[in-house]
């Protein structure tokens, strides 16, 4: 039978500030129970209190937002026996809040091991407490903290005072922040800093930047207006740490961050912004890669960590900004990594510019996922990167690639439709019907929506369904044919052609068991739904007009699912919603059988009929 670690409740209970090596020791508990901490924020991360114990006492403790996929999983429960790896301490009106941050699944089992008594709330200790004693227990295995650590210990939240950082006793966590807390102290790297922006408002004009704070709990974004920024920009600076008080804790704008945080930081005047010169135990930047292969899983416009090797570069491009008609620089880089995928990375303004890092290994966090090609990655304000750093999966990636990388032919993602389910965007689990889509006015207004849904289709409207393109790959603009019908020329290529290439732009009545819509497809869809190319189709039409009709008919009544985007436009003076078909995809059966069974069951693995 597995024994947990006697004494750690009454140990974490009583320790004291900075006592790193109790916080980052192994503790090997139960969990006795796990509840969803409600938030009044729509946008709130969903945060999970917690009960451990060691066999003999309890404590409550919250689990970091990162562990919990663990509780959504399952991978976590009632009674689960696990190893906490690491912990950190934060004192909040006086009392202590333990936030397990890493954790190790040992067994699952039913009941609860012995008979544990609660500990309850004790006071926060001063900073000069000595360490607790640590009790024994008969029926578990006694906790002793080690002399030493066997590896460089994560950064305590709670410091000592030094002469570096007076009055720093109680440092927050950034995941312990919240609106009602006064006083507070973090210890937080600049992970990022943007460009100062310029506004101009009913109020005037002004302008702001932001940065992202990080420490071992999460991360925050920050936000300094006008005067402040004249203060704090230049002290500021990307990869240091800094202790940061007296900022206001808002709630934070989703349009603005990607951040998980629920909240966000408003950088004032009397906001104090002290660098740290202690490098020992300070927050280190964390990443959460994801390897290429992977990409199709992450939705469109998501974030994501990655690392991949530099295997092209582009040149200095521009393109025009719809929004501000204003030109932008880019370059476009092609990752690649062990999975042998590779893929297309855009970099925009001054990082474009300044990037000169042919073949190197790059560490990227926090980059938008896009769905151009397959899947394609870009690199937006808030993102950051680090050239060759120095860490195990970076040195596993050099290697590889100087061994065998540089004879690898790499697969890209395809934006072809097909394969799984969920492939290309479609996701099964968010499916809306027709109705849903209308009555949430998806689209309405400047805004792009993406929806995921599953139409069978009715009708496909004759006229017009393609249209002759230039035959050179990636160009697809429609040409033109000369008075005396012998060639097709493309403006864009400067090019003629004997023929055009015939491609498909479809137009669908397609309804479900709610509701109908027209969507509007490109060229994969016709193949899609026709099952040949636009070629084939307007051969077969100038040479059997019956058999033409007879392949068109026999699309109809076909279901699909659909990955679609909505948008308006104006139409004759009237704005409208337009449905354009991003991806579409066969049904595939033997999945949504799958999909069926599994939704017939409960979480406990029984039928729930």
């Amino acid at each position: 039978m597995i024994q947990l670690t006697g004494g750690s409740c009454e140990a974490l209970q009583n320790a004291a500030p900075g006592d790193a090596a109790l916080f980052d020791a192994t503790h090997t508990l139960q969990l006795l129970s796990l509840k969803l901490v409600n938030s009044n924020s729509a946008s709130a991360v969903d945060r999970y209190r917690i009960i451990v114990s060691d066999g003999e006492f309890f404590i409550q403790a919250m689990l970091a937002t990162q562990l919990n996929p663990l509780v959504q999983n399952e991978q976590i429960r009632k009674n689960t026996i696990v190893n906490v790896t690491k912990m950190t301490c934060n004192f909040v009106q006086d009392k202590r809040l333990l936030i397990i941050l890493a954790l190790e699944v040992v067994e699952h089992t039913d009941d609860k091991i012995g008979a544990p008594a609660s500990l309850g709330q004790l006071p926060a200790p001063a900073a000069t407490t000595p360490a607790a004693s640590t009790s024994t227990s008969t029926s578990t295995s006694t906790y002793q903290a080690p002399a030493a650590a066997a590896a460089p210990a994560p950064q305590p939240v709670q410091q000592q005072k030094s002469s570096a950082a007076p009055n720093r006793s109680s440092i927050y966590p950034i995941e312990g922040l919240s609106p009602y807390q006064n006083n507070w102290t973090i210890k937080a790297r600049v992970t990022q800093k943007s460009d100062i922006k310029t506004f101009s408002n009913q109020k005037g004009d002004g302008k702001l930047f932001n940065v992202t704070l990080m420490d071992e709990t999460g991360e925050i974004r920050a936000t300094g207006f006008n005067a402040v920024v004249d203060a704090l920009y230049d002290r500021l600076q990307e990869g240091k740490v800094y202790y940061i008080s007296r900022a206001r804790v808002n709630i934070a704008k989703k349009q603005f961050s990607h951040l998980s945080n629920e909240y966000e930081l408003g950088l004032e005047k009397n906001t104090e912004v002290e660098e740290c010169f202690d490098l020992a135990n300070v927050p280190v930047v964390k990443y959460n890669f994801v390897p290429l292969k992977n990409l199709e899983s992450q939705s469109k416009d998501s974030t994501c960590d990655v690392i991949g090797l530099v295997r092209e570069v582009s040149d200095l491009s521009t393109i025009t900004s719809k929004a501000t008609n204003r030109e932008i620089i880019k370059r476009e880089i092609t990752l690649v990594d062990t999975s042998e995928f590779s893929v297309r990375m855009t970099l925009w303004g001054k990082q474009a510019e300044q990037f000169d890092a042919p073949e190197s290994v790059i560490a990227f966090k926090s980059v938008k996922v896009g769905d151009y090609g397959g899947r394609s990655l870009s690199f937006f304000s808030s993102s950051t990167m680090s050239i060759n750093p120095d860490i195990p999966e970076a040195h596993v990636l050099r290697g590889w690639y100087d061994e065998a990388g540089k004879n690898t032919t790499y697969q890209a993602h395809s934006s072809s439709g097909g394969g799984g389910m969920e492939r290309g965007g479609f996701v099964r689990s968010e499916i809306r019907s027709l109705t849903d889509v209308k009555q949430s006015e998806l689209g309405v207004g400047d805004q792009v929506d993406y929806f995921s849904t599953r139409a069978t289709v009715l009708f496909v409207k004759a006229e017009p369904m393609w249209y002759p393109a230039c035959q050179k790959p990636d160009c697809n603009k429609k040409v033109t044919e000369n008075e005396e019908g012998s060639a097709w020329r493309c403006e864009k290529c400067n090019t003629s052609w004997p023929k055009p290439q015939y491609r498909y732009i479809m137009s669908m009545a397609c309804a479900d068991f709610s509701d109908q819509a027209w969507l509007q497809g490109f060229n994969d869809v016709g193949e899609m739904v026709f099952g040949m190319t636009a070629d084939e189709l307007y051969d077969l039409k100038m040479r059997d007009e019956a058999e033409f009709n007879n392949v068109i008919q026999q699309a109809t009544c076909e279901q699909y699912n659909f990955l679609c985007r909505a948008k308006s436009d104006t139409y004759n003076e009237q704005a409208r919603v337009r449905y354009g078909i991003s991806r579409i995809q066969k049904l595939n059966y033997q999945e949504e059988a799958k999909a069926l069974r599994d939704a017939l069951l409960s979480p406990w693995g029984q039928t729930a009929i």
